[in-house]
């Protein structure tokens, strides 16, 4: 997986990371739910990935993520920021999973 993230995502995001102590994380979150496959994306902050977190390639920051979820996310993915309705958006080329993604932070 490939996240390339825009410039306004960067400049919410980097102020975040630029301890070094934290890195981004891609969940699909199922709790609530009641099926895996109506998970809401989400990005969080984590001090240290789970044991099977992966960690996917990105511009400019990598992102781990849970393969077993990786099948419902296409290869490559854009992560956005809107400053007028304050919130991050999870894309590709072919779909918008959420202009709404929710960013957690520990």
């Amino acid at each position: 997986m490939h996240i390339t993230f825009t410039d306004s995502a960067v400049d919410q995001l980097k102020p975040h990371l630029q301890d070094g102590e934290r890195s981004l994380k891609l969940l699909y979150d199922t709790e609530g739910c009641g099926c895996v496959v109506s998970g809401v994306p989400a990005l969080m902050l984590v001090q240290e990935g789970e044991k099977d977190d992966v960690r996917g390639q990105g511009d400019p920051f990598e992102v781990l993520y849970q393969p077993r979820y990786e099948v419902f996310f296409e290869p490559k993915l854009t992560i956005d920021y809107s400053p007028q309705r304050r919130s991050f958006t999870l894309k590709s080329d072919n779909q918008i999973y959420t202009n709404e993604l929710r960013f957690m932070r520990t």
